[in-house]
């Protein structure tokens, strides 16, 4: 007869490694994955580090997140107040610059000294002056008008454009005309067409201005669109005007008396207007509308 052989003995099951917090790391990972958080608790368990530390490590850490929260709330601010400051002086900026280099050219052109001078006088104080303050009167840090409700800055800035496209119109004309007694051909220069363009642009602007004043006459355009169409528009339009201001001092009458350094600092004068003008208009209209579903 065949011996029955008996199952050998088996050894007895050598016990799990426990660690300080009760969990055991030779557990299969099937259930160690349905444990939550077990991830955290496998890199505690493989490093050495004792329970009493990683109390530690936690009271420290909780200690320092209300500093961590004031430190981010200061930066902030204080980027705030840098941001604000620096907006407020290249509004003043632009309200000094527009302004005298209104009044160089004034004073380069002498009005009525001939037909010709009232052109660059009056095509800088439209496309200089007037355009900037109509525009500045919305800047939140520099206008001259913050004590006037939206209503009555809206006014203003229409009767300030409304001054300008005069202004231009009349400049306009009055070279037309001085072309006209010399026998001189239009529109012969890019200072002439570009000056034209932004003259037509400035006209039709002011009348998209009438459909904000009066929004009845528009019933089926949402308010927001047409101020968002008309910001942009009018960026555009004053971009146009100091590009013409630009290119007339290229001209054979600007660049015969003004020379050397003073030429390049009157060119600087349209471009630093244009830059703080866009950066308004940018971030009042163009950028918030952009972010809005």
């Amino acid at each position: 007869m065949h011996s029955i052989r008996q199952p050998l003995p088996m050894a007895p099951a050598e016990p799990r490694s426990v660690v300080s917090d009760g969990w055991t790391p030779c557990e299969h990972p099937s259930e160690t994955a349905r444990r939550p958080g077990w991830w955290i608790k496998r890199a505690c368990a493989l490093t050495p580090v004792t329970l009493s530390a990683q109390r530690r490590l936690r009271s420290v850490t909780e200690r320092l997140q209300p500093l961590a929260r004031l430190t981010m709330a200061l930066s902030v601010e204080t980027e705030s107040h840098i941001y604000r400051a620096l907006r407020t002086a290249s509004g003043a900026a632009a309200h000094l610059v527009a302004l005298g280099f209104t009044i160089f050219v004034a004073v380069l052109a002498r009005p009525g000294s001939s037909l010709f001078s009232w052109h660059p006088m009056l095509m800088s104080l439209a496309f200089s002056f007037l355009m900037t303050e109509a525009l500045l009167v919305f800047s939140p840090e520099s206008s001259l008008l913050r004590s006037l409700s939206r209503k009555g800055r809206a006014r203003c800035h229409w009767v300030l454009q409304l001054l300008a496209l005069l202004c231009a119109l009349l400049g306009l004309g009055l070279v037309i005309l001085h072309k006209e007694q010399l026998g001189k051909a239009h529109l012969a220069t890019w200072h002439g067409r570009a000056g034209l363009i932004a003259v037509l642009w400035a006209g039709l602007q002011c009348s998209g201005g009438v459909g904000l004043l009066y929004p009845k006459l528009l019933p089926r355009w949402p308010l927001a669109k047409l101020k968002l169409y008309h910001a942009t528009s009018g960026l555009v339009g004053y971009l146009l005007g100091s590009a013409s201001l630009l290119l007339g001092m290229c001209s054979l009458w600007f660049t015969a008396t003004v020379t050397g350094g003073v030429w390049y600092l009157a060119v600087l004068c349209p471009v630093i207007t244009s830059l703080v003008i866009m950066s308004q208009v940018s971030n009042a209209y163009l950028y918030r509308k952009r972010i809005q579903p």
